[in-house]
């Protein structure tokens, strides 16, 4: 599959979506000879459409409704590792932070019903638009570590995900076992959840904007429009493949277009390198003004057809940083998020879900969509070799802790290619234009500090081929 051509399918599509066209041109054929009339062809073409949309939408939600109702097996003998925090599931404790942490991620997943898409009568990205769709979940955990104070988690106070009512109970539970009558048990629990009401609802204010910027309809900064909006220039458009690749320009024209997070910047890794140049030019501002925040992107090709499995420790390590937010990747023709492992599975949270649309411009609109219960995995073998891996860093000091970290991560592929370098001075896309733009199709390949010139013009997605 070619995924630069604008007929390939998704990811997400399966032959079921040939069999629908099938069943579609034979309910158009035999709907009677009335349809043939030319003043009725585009609207029959447009209804089409829309009924496939909705086909799909169907589709979609029944497949992946089933998987995620089927939970993954965790050991309780090995630790999970999500975003650079590591749980010990043989801990109860433990076992409820990660639950915690878990659910506080946001989901972004495939959603019908929104206003149509410029230019067509698509109202769902469902078996499409999977890609952008975890590119939205990676910048969503950027922009909660940059507005978020430290170890943020969800409330539950104000907002209970099914399934979570036995954290309230619990809470009963202790106070019981702690010697309270229920009298002076309930007082005392009245007045812990006043006072978690008044520090935790600025935050849930916060929460609430940050989910509101990836809503599906045009105003929406992140949201599904915007993103394929700014697509076009990369010759993208509504129902087409978006890559890894693309998709990490497009994060970064968007938070650049945003008026609501000046102190943030987006940079995007060129020929699988970071120019430290650019990223200082990118945040440095006059003093007593302090370094921008930034969100580093790295597209990479970790294999040919499949991932070379010497790049399964580096992957580890980096999933172990505190300052890494995540992989935009997936398995072959299936994107997904992926944030963290345990032994030799990846844990990922799956786009492929259709939801109806919500509409956030209603007060206290539904979160529940937005937060998944249940973390999956899947083998490290499965992974599909491109991706783009993100990393997030509040101020200069704490890139370059990134940078030292990072390095060290790299250091366990020095024996073959490594995934990225840094680079002292600035890209040549730099220094010729000006502006950090994405790539063309020449690559550099560095190993053991020697430098040669790859032509990938015929590469998938213009990725480097380690």
């Amino acid at each position: 599959m070619n995924p630069s051509s604008s007929s390939a399918h998704c990811e997400g599509q399966s032959p079921t979506d040939d069999i629908m066209d099938d069943w579609l041109l034979l309910s158009t054929e035999s709907a009677g000879p009335q349809h043939l009339e030319v003043s009725r062809e585009d609207q029959d073409s447009e209804d089409r459409g829309k009924l496939k949309s909705k086909l799909v939408s169907a589709w979609n939600s029944v497949k992946y409704g089933w998987s995620l109702k089927q939970k993954s097996k965790f050991s309780k003998s090995s630790p999970v590792i999500m975003l650079g925090q590591s749980y010990e599931l043989k801990d109860q404790g433990e076992r409820e932070r990660f639950r915690r942490s878990f659910v506080s991620l946001l989901w972004l997943t495939y959603r019908r019903g929104f206003p149509q898409m410029p230019g067509g009568s698509l109202t769902t990205d469902s078996g499409w638009g999977c890609v952008l769709r975890t590119g939205q979940m990676l910048l969503a955990k950027g922009l909660l570590l940059h507005l978020m104070p430290p170890g943020w988690t969800w409330s539950m106070i104000h907002h209970v995900v099914r399934d979570d009512m036995d954290l309230l109970v619990s809470r009963s539970t202790d106070s019981a076992e702690h010697g309270l009558n229920s009298k002076e048990g309930s007082n005392r629990r009245g007045r812990r959840l006043s006072l978690d009401s008044r520090l935790v609802r600025p935050m849930e204010a916060t929460h609430r904007r940050v989910v509101s910027w990836f809503a599906d309809n045009p105003t929406a900064p992140f949201g599904i429009h915007k993103l394929v909006e700014l697509g076009k220039s990369s010759g993208k458009k509504a129902g087409d493949w978006y890559g890894p690749s693309i998709a990490a320009h497009i994060l970064r024209k968007a938070v650049a277009a945003s008026a609501d997070l000046p102190n943030l910047v987006v940079y995007v890794a060129q020929d699988c390198t970071i120019y430290l140049e650019d990223v200082k030019r990118l945040c440095e501002r006059p003093p007593p003004q302090s370094w921008k925040s930034v969100i580093i992107l790295v597209p990479v090709r970790l294999g040919g057809q499949e991932l070379n499995p010497s790049y399964i420790t580096c992957v580890k390590k980096l999933l172990t940083l505190q300052c890494c937010i995540g992989i935009i990747g997936g398995k072959p023709k299936h994107s997904l998020f992926f944030i963290g492992f345990q032994d030799d599975h990846l844990l990922y949270l799956d786009p492929h879900y259709c939801q109806p649309t919500v509409d956030i411009t209603k007060e206290n609109f539904p979160l529940e969509s937005f937060h998944c219960k249940h973390p999956r995995k899947m083998s490290f073998s499965r992974m599909d070799p491109s991706c783009t891996i993100g990393f997030y860093a509040k101020g200069q000091k704490d890139f370059e802790s990134l940078c030292a970290a990072v390095n060290e991560a790299l250091s366990t592929s020095a024996e073959t290619y490594p995934m990225f370098i840094f680079s002292e001075g600035k890209s040549q896309e730099e220094e010729e234009k000006g502006g950090n733009t994405p790539p063309n199709n020449i690559t550099y390949i560095q190993r053991k500090n020697e430098r040669k010139r790859v032509d990938t013009s015929n590469s998938m997605d213009e990725f480097v081929l380690l």
